[in-house]
């Protein structure tokens, strides 16, 4: 199953394993992983749980889909 990630990126949820909220300089984002390797990365938000809520509304409407 495909999700839109952006206007240029769609991940396949088949393949990632591990989904990761980071905390970085320039502020949060969300990482998606196959296996060790980090295939993509969101845009940025301003707190965790903007980012949580956004995990939850995004996947939540791909799977139901």
């Amino acid at each position: 199953m495909f999700v839109k990630l952006n206007e240029r990126v769609y991940l396949n949820l088949d393949k990632i394993t591990r989904i990761k909220i980071d905390e970085v300089q320039d502020g949060i984002r969300i990482r998606f992983y196959e296996g060790n390797e980090q295939v993509a990365k969101s845009r940025k938000f301003d707190t965790v749980q903007n980012a949580q809520k956004w995990i939850e509304n995004e996947l939540k409407r791909e799977v139901i889909a």
